[in-house]
């Protein structure tokens, strides 16, 4: 279906669309929308306003199972893989058309799913999910196999070949893109797919796979399995017709995913972890508005849920004050509402039960360091899972809220007297998935970037990010690279043939 919106972009256009969409409550394996198969479901909520919006199918061992099946015969009869790769390219394709002429109904499934803005989820996620697609489709057919270096007489062919059945586990904060993420590689190289949403916001990726369907994906190669992480996602890491896993989530979780591979056939896994990102700000900044931009956007974005959200602010103390201040004022105007309304700026967390652990955090910071905004309750929030923007100054390094990951809206600002220093308390984490540098002096750059621990070290601007540059992290961040070529690797495995000619 196509969602109609009389007048895009009001609030009141966006409440109507919304009454009139059709969720998604079935799990899709094997190309059929499918109920569990003891028929238990779990209600999914909008956190905005804690109404339930649909029953989802709860998948359980024998779907997940069933679903593992599914994927391992359309690898194993060639329906998907053995085509040609223009071939897979125009389904996929198709399939990024059908995520765009079915951008409105996308949008509204994640905003009112997951609390995510609609200006974002219109403006971003949803674009971003069919970019991904189709920067990956119009790559499938520009990978040139290899001949290795031999001996006269001999020929070494190195091909890179899709390892089988893929389990897909994705986060809540961003529901189809991070699916897109996972999906887009895996499918263009040829891989079935077993997606296991979070159980927080299923609905987006339940969407996708019926318009994968409709463009053309064989039944089978998509299949996506709503439920519990500690019952659907363990039945996928502990499968042995699994082939390779890639998760992105928690760190504690992560782990439980190399656990399951040993416990199991040795799959390989690739892990997407946490953050505690540090923004590190220098007295040579010329530009201190432009920097205080870059804070709020680094802390506040998507209400402080992404995984490399710029949690630290790491300030030289010359400029500490004229920073803050920029910073306070900035987060002091934030509009935190419906996410529907287009005017709101920041929507509710994902569940009642996360902001509660987030208040938790901020209950924590009151006792370690000085609450200079935020903290309270937000005046007429239809739902407890908002959180106000909050902001702690004079954080010591060891305190609670500067070393774990909150996820949520909460600012920990630290000053800093030396550049040394500067990068000491930056890599004083077991994190090490991204970082900011703000400094108009391009030799500072060049010394601080390769000396912090961190996936992506961003300059004069936060959380870059792009589909043709590789996302990942180091320590307990996780490793492997999302987006790219090189999350290619990821879903492949090169195999040589070897002739000698006789």
């Amino acid at each position: 279906m196509t969602v109609a919106v009389p007048a895009p972009g009001t609030f009141r256009s966006w409440q109507d669309a919304a009454v009139a969409l059709r969720f998604p409550r079935d799990a899709f394996i094997d190309g059929r929308s499918v109920p569990s198969l003891d028929g238990t479901r779990r209600s999914t909520v909008n956190p905005a306003t804690g109404a339930v919006l649909t029953e989802v199918a709860e998948c359980g061992e024998r779907d997940v199972d069933l679903a593992v099946q599914a994927a391992r015969r359309a690898f194993a009869d060639g329906r998907w893989t053995r085509r040609s790769p223009r071939e897979r390219q125009a389904v996929l394709v198709r399939l990024a058309d059908l995520v765009l002429e079915h951008a409105d109904e996308l949008a509204l499934l994640d905003t009112l799913d997951a609390g995510k803005l609609i200006a974002d989820t219109t403006a971003f996620d949803v674009p971003g999910t069919a970019a991904i697609l189709r920067w990956y489709a119009e790559l499938i057919d520009k990978l040139p196999d290899e001949i290795a270096p031999t001996a006269e007489g001999e020929l070494a062919l190195v091909r890179r070949e899709p390892l089988g059945v893929v389990a897909a586990v994705v986060p809540w904060n961003y529901p189809l893109e991070m699916a897109m993420w996972k999906l887009a590689p895996a499918l263009v190289t040829g891989n079935s797919v077993v997606l296991k949403p979070a159980e927080e916001s299923p609905l987006s990726a339940m969407r996708l796979a019926e318009l994968a369907s409709e463009a053309g994906l064989p039944d089978g190669v998509l299949n996506v399995v709503p439920g519990a992480g500690p019952v659907a996602g363990r039945a996928l890491g502990v499968h042995p017709d699994v082939d390779v896993v890639t998760f992105t989530g928690s760190t504690p979780v992560g782990a439980l995913f190399l656990r399951y591979a040993g416990e199991s056939n040795l799959k390989q896994v690739w892990l997407e972890c946490g953050g505690k990102s540090a923004n590190l700000v220098f007295a040579d900044t010329a530009d201190l508005d432009a920097a205080a931009d870059g804070v709020i956007a680094g802390i506040f974005t998507n209400q402080g849920q992404v995984c490399s959200a710029n949690s630290r602010l790491l300030v030289e103390r010359s400029i500490a004050d004229a920073l803050i201040e920029r910073v306070a004022a900035r987060a002091s105007a934030i509009v935190v509402g419906d996410p529907l309304d287009p005017a709101t700026t920041m929507g509710p967390l994902v569940s009642s039960r996360h902001a509660s652990r987030v208040r938790s955090y901020i209950e924590t910071g009151r006792r370690e360091a000085s609450l200079l905004l935020g903290g309270g309750p937000v005046p007429g929030a239809t739902s407890d899972a908002f959180v106000a923007p909050t902001i702690f100054t004079d954080v010591p390094p060891a305190a609670v809220i500067a070393k774990e990951e909150i996820f949520g809206p909460v600012l920990a600002v630290m000053p800093f007297d030396t550049e040394d220093e500067a990068i000491a308390l930056a890599n004083d984490s077991v994190y090490g998935l991204a970082a900011s540098i703000w400094s108009d002096r391009l030799s500072r750059v060049h010394r601080v970037a390769p000396r912090l621990r961190a996936g992506t070290v961003s300059v004069n601007t936060v959380d870059a990010i792009d589909v043709g540059v590789p996302f990942g992290g180091f320590g307990q961040s996780g490793f492997g690279r999302d987006l790219s070529v090189h999350a290619l690797d990821k879903f492949t495995a090169l195999k040589t043939t070897w002739i000698k000619h006789q």
